[in-house]
């Protein structure tokens, strides 16, 4: 969810009947070897002795002790150190300068002026604008405040006060204040699957966020149950304080994979995951 959403909840997901993997049939194996017939093609071969079964389980246990003292990274008992690029370096390990600390707001704050600090920058702010907050007018102030160019605030603000009507939040289930009712809990939450910048120049850049969301009422007798959305927002961002600010933005639909076959929690399951699960601070 962001600015410009229609905040839908999406299309059920397809119904999918994939039958279940491998068949229900019995496997024959015949054995080599001839002998009595014992009604699976041939009579059993002779168990091995206790000495090839030694020297089997000996070979694996040198194959291992092989290839962990090769993961050592080097012949002197010490591994590779992962900073400095050497052979311990997992595909996985963490790149790139440390994650920003300052927050503005409870926004992260504070990015490089580089293509590593707009990717974080346009995260976050799009963790921002995708949140509950957006839905009640005093938080929604001051999101747009913090991840926005201030020349652009008080005209967006004009925008976006009428945009969250009492008519609109009523329309997603919300009162006119932008809570809840009593007995179920709103869930709007933005996570972003990956960043692109597409331009970056001097003092402006731009960066496409993929995202997934969530949004809905969990509850007993909610009526817009939580779903999930799938879009990119595209971020126009300009340095301005020392930081990265958003001057204009913008979302399409997608890119939307497939819907797996994983059984819908029940209400109070989303409820309590998204009460219990933090979200993250996002850098590259």
């Amino acid at each position: 969810m962001s600015l410009g959403d229609d905040h839908g909840y999406g299309s059920e997901p397809a119904d999918r009947t994939d039958e279940g993997f491998g068949g229900m049939g019995q496997t024959r194996t015949r054995l080599p070897g001839g002998g009595d017939n014992d009604g699976y093609g041939g009579a059993r071969r002779p168990v091995r002795s206790s000495r090839s079964l030694i020297m089997v389980v000996g070979v694996v246990v040198l194959l291992i002790a092989a290839i962990a003292f090769a993961n050592q990274g080097g012949g002197d008992g010490t591994s590779a150190d992962p900073a400095k690029g050497g052979p311990g370096t997992q595909p996985t390990a963490a790149t790139g300068v440390k994650p920003v600390k300052g927050k503005a707001g409870g926004i992260p704050s504070g990015y490089a002026k580089d293509e590593q600090g707009a990717q974080s920058a346009a995260a976050n702010y799009a963790v921002a604008l995708g949140s509950d907050g957006m839905f009640k007018k005093g938080t929604r102030r001051d999101i747009v405040q913090t991840v926005h160019d201030p020349a652009i605030v008080d005209s967006l603000l004009g925008n976006l006060d009428p945009a969250y009507s009492p008519s609109f939040l009523a329309n997603v289930g919300l009162k006119p204040d932008g809570t809840a009712p009593t007995g179920l809990t709103f869930i709007s939450r933005t996570v972003p699957v990956g960043t692109k910048v597409t331009a970056l120049k001097g003092d402006t850049a731009t960066v496409e966020v993929w995202c997934t969301g969530l949004v809905g009422l969990a509850g007993p007798d909610s009526t817009k149950p939580v779903t999930e959305t799938w879009f990119t927002m595209t971020e126009n961002l300009k340095w301005v304080g020392h930081d990265w600010k958003i001057g204009s933005s913008s979302q399409r639909e997608g890119p939307t994979p497939v819907s797996g076959d994983n059984r819908a929690s029940s209400a109070d399951e989303i409820a309590a995951a998204v009460q219990g699960y933090g979200g993250f601070t996002y850098a590259r």
